[in-house]
């Protein structure tokens, strides 16, 4: 009988396995949700909201044993957005001012919205109105209206939608101003503060 011819063995190619295409998949998804991402900060180029206080002055300053009964401390908050393509909605602003970590006052702004590129002016009215204060601080204080300037510290947390197109983010910001030199009449003047 003829001899069987040998038979030469089949080499196949190993197959890709479905958990190896899964990854590359997720990872070319990865990769391409990063370039779009890098490409619409790029094209929106935001740019950091900047505040600073313009204006501040204490009057109507009214102490009585170890309280301070009533005073007006009034600010302007200089709010900066320079972005060509982001508006911000402030839908709720907070502003407090305190003397040497003492709490003295505590108040709500009107919320309002500020288109691209564009500056606004908010009133900060930071009345104290009763606040108990101890020996030490009240006498620090006392000796500022007699020189004629006391140095407060002003902070603003606000909750903020930055608009972008149709999109909109949430987000919250604390703003803080000071030490900042306040005088005791609107006529002697305020230095410019810039917050962080």
């Amino acid at each position: 009988p003829p001899t069987p011819k040998p038979t030469m063995p089949v080499v196949r190619a190993p197959r890709t396995g479905i958990a190896t295409r899964c990854i590359a998949a997720v990872v070319g998804l990865v990769v391409l949700l990063g370039l779009i991402a890098l490409i619409t900060w790029l094209a929106i180029d935001p740019k950091k909201l900047e505040y600073s206080l313009v204006s501040g002055y204490v009057t109507g300053f009214n102490v009585t044993g170890d309280r301070l009964v009533t005073a007006d401390v009034d600010y302007v908050l200089r709010a900066t957005n320079w972005n060509r393509h982001i508006s911000v909605y402030y839908d709720r602003i907070e502003a407090t001012t305190s003397f040497k970590g003492r709490l003295l006052s505590i108040n709500e702004v009107r919320p309002f919205h500020q288109p691209k590129r564009n500056v606004t002016h908010l009133d900060l009215d930071l009345a104290p109105r009763d606040v108990g204060l101890d020996g030490k601080v009240l006498r620090e204080l006392k000796a500022g209206r007699d020189s004629g300037r006391v140095v407060l510290d002003v902070k603003i947390h606000a909750k903020i939608r930055l608009k972008v197109g149709a999109f909109k983010i949430h987000r919250h910001i604390w703003v803080v101003c000071g030490p900042a030199t306040t005088p005791f009449s609107p006529a002697k003047g305020f230095v410019k503060v810039d917050c962080d």
